[in-house]
């Protein structure tokens, strides 16, 4: 086995999670950065990041790093971290594509003492299952013998500005014991906050998995409780407010549940457990009612309409904010796009304001219409569904102005006071 210095680094993936991990080990020593969007490359080898996660303070101080997006670059290379996306399909159900191809690209480079560290969300055993295999049949090595494989998995937060890669615990394993020390070894040269090495790979993915799923769950019933206390025409925000005086109360907020990690790794975690035949009720149940808060939104916006004689059929409705979360561009399996499909089907006119989606990403969603700033008066509903820093600056009153003269304003995450909307979560 090759020796944690000796190894030649390159980073597979260059998004969210690889970009700073790349960027990190390019200021300590020489690795390569590799992702088969051309475009990504040479906007990162002219200094910018679009996904605004990296200053370009860090992208210079990479002095050591180097990007390309083609595979010869790779040949010297012995040490492979992948970091793709690990997304879910239309029914739910793990994605593996995207790790598949990386590990098919990388596999016929991979040369006898090699190491393949994965850090992109697998259900537990899905590494050794389903990448190994192709390892080894690609590259004609044996695993634990020829090549080795290591899991190290990714706790990025998009748009956290205080939780870096540096400073957050990195979780680490190894297929033996003697690999576990140098991806322990590796990653010790960039996480200052140090790591915890975990007793098998399986174990670091479930802990990977988990951590969302716990988070999933605790929200869903932050969700179900705001349901129900609507109905009882209690403030939500109030409550959490006044529950939280309590030391080891814990303050989650309802509202939807997108992006890469919570709305989609429970689904690999439950995928897991219904093919080794438990069928687990409690994360289905809270994935089921996180799934459906777009259409219950859109249902008591209609509801408070109807009420004020406001015609739903046609009506002009404004969201503010298309990202999964607040300050990001990230608009990976936001759903507030739930909220503009679900308004369609009552044959509204939808119009989207986020400062923070350029036109370019929304090129393939035929439904959302992207404006640069809203008009005053025009709208028969105003949603804010994100809450970005510019929507609190221009607050309520000129949030009010974009409605017509009888409306309705649904502040979906209760940023303001509750006098300054009609509908709160």
């Amino acid at each position: 086995m090759v020796a944690a210095p000796e190894h030649k680094l390159a980073v597979i993936g260059l998004g969210y999670v690889g970009l700073p991990l790349a960027l990190a080990f390019g200021a300590v020593r020489p690795v390569v950065g590799f992702d088969v969007d051309k475009l990504r490359v040479a906007e990162l080898t002219a200094g910018t990041d679009r996904t605004n996660e990296t200053s370009p303070a860090e992208i210079s101080d990479a002095t050591f790093l180097r990007y390309t997006s083609e595979l010869r670059d790779l040949d010297e290379c012995t040490c492979f971290i992948v970091a793709v996306p690990t997304p879910i399909d239309r029914h739910k159900q793990p994605d593996f594509n995207p790790l598949i191809r990386a590990t098919r690209s990388i596999a016929p480079i991979l040369r006898p003492g090699g190491l393949v560290i994965y850090e992109s969300t697998v259900y537990p055993g899905a590494t050794e299952e389903i990448c190994v295999p192709v390892l080894e049949e690609i590259s004609g090595l044996t695993y634990n013998v020829d090549f080795f494989v290591g899991y190290s998995p990714e706790r990025i937060n998009p748009g956290d500005k205080n939780h870096r890669l540096r400073n957050i615990t990195k979780v680490t394993a190894g297929s033996t014991a003697a690999v576990a020390d140098v991806v322990d070894q590796i990653y010790r040269q960039i996480i200052t906050a140090g790591t915890h090495r975990a007793p098998s790979i399986k174990v670091a993915e479930a802990a990977k998995v988990i951590e969302n799923t716990q988070r999933d769950l605790n929200i869903a019933l932050m969700n179900e409780l705001a349901i129900l206390f609507r109905i009882l025409e209690i403030d939500t925000d109030a409550v959490i407010k006044a529950a939280g005086t309590k030391w080891n109360f814990m303050p989650f907020r309802p509202g939807l549940v997108g992006g890469h990690c919570i709305g989609v790794d429970p689904y690999y975690l439950t995928h897991k457990a219904e093919a080794v035949g438990y069928i687990p009720e409690i994360i289905l149940a809270g994935r089921r009612l996180n799934d459906r808060m777009g259409a219950y939104v859109v249902a008591q916006l209609v509801k408070a309409m109807t009420k004020r004689r406001i015609q739903v059929d046609g009506a002009h409705i404004l969201i503010m904010g298309y990202t999964f979360k607040e300050n990001c561009p990230d608009i990976r399996n936001t759903r507030v796009r739930d909220i503009v499909q679900e308004l369609g089907e009552y044959n509204c006119v939808v119009e989207v304001y986020d400062p923070w989606v350029a036109a370019t990403a929304l090129e393939h969603e035929d439904t959302v219409t992207l404006i640069p700033y809203p008009k005053r008066g025009k709208y028969d509903g105003i949603i804010m569904a994100v809450a970005h820093d510019e929507f609190k600056q221009t607050g309520p009153a000129e949030i009010r102005s974009f409605g017509s003269q009888s409306h309705v304003f649904f502040d979906l995450k209760s940023v303001f006071e509750p006098k300054a909307s009609d509908l709160r979560l």
